[in-house]
């Protein structure tokens, strides 16, 4: 329970706790715990937005792959948390599917809008496709960690994957015109993947159920399944 306690507290310092929403009636009916996932929900789809939209300024062929498309629209898309069936355009593919999609050769599609769909689709369900928590619901820690460790596989791959002429899959962290590194895709990765993996910990601490942390190589399109 003290570990548990630790990371609450290190949770709402690290979100500055997702900003004050003041009291709500219905917040009686949430625990701690609840709470703390609400905070790590919210923080996860805002650095999904984050990425989506760097993603496309980087890459802006792939919007242009379908026309009249906007990173606007792209973010409804992805960003609809109660989603269901996969995007007609990928194939029906969502969260690990779309994000193989994403890093295979000879897809012609979005490329970004795969990534992102599969980020997205991955963490909602890592979340039961909610938004907000209440006494009743749990969330299973094996997925919110086999998750994180997908994120370390898009990370690796993102700076990796080339396609069969040499290019870059899809274009992310660099260097600016003076040889600084960029590495903004890979911070905001990171963000997402110590969220994932704190509620891991937090919900296994606060259920006494353990983590299964197999040894798993990034440097493959295994991803875990969701």
């Amino acid at each position: 329970m003290r570990i548990f306690l630790i990371l609450i507290a290190f949770t709402m310092f690290l979100t500055g706790c997702a900003g004050h929403k003041g009291f709500h009636v219905k917040n009686l009916a949430k625990t701690d715990m609840d709470m703390v996932a609400d905070i790590h929900v919210d923080r996860v789809r805002e650095l999904s937005k984050v990425l989506t939209v760097k993603l496309y300024k980087r890459n802006p062929r792939e919007l242009a792959k379908v026309e009249g498309m906007t990173v606007e629209n792209r973010l409804t898309q992805l960003l609809d948390i109660e989603r269901k069936g996969g995007f007609e355009e990928l194939g029906g593919a969502d969260g690990s599917d779309a994000l193989i999609l994403a890093f295979t050769d000879g897809f012609s599609g979005d490329r970004v809008f795969a990534l992102m769909a599969g980020i997205t689709g991955m963490l909602n369900k890592t979340y039961q496709n909610r938004s907000e928590f209440f006494i009743p619901d749990s969330i299973d820690q094996q997925k919110l960690y086999d998750s994180a460790r997908n994120l370390e596989i898009v990370a690796w791959l993102l700076n990796t994957r080339k396609t069969k002429q040499g290019e870059m899959m899809i274009m992310s962290n660099g260097y600016t015109e003076d040889g600084t590194p960029n590495l903004s895709y890979e911070r905001v990765l990171s963000q997402m993947i110590l969220i994932q993996d704190m509620m891991a910990t937090m919900v296994s601490d606060s259920t006494n159920r353990s983590i299964n942390k197999v040894v798993h190589s990034v440097a493959s399109l295994t991803f875990f399944p969701i």
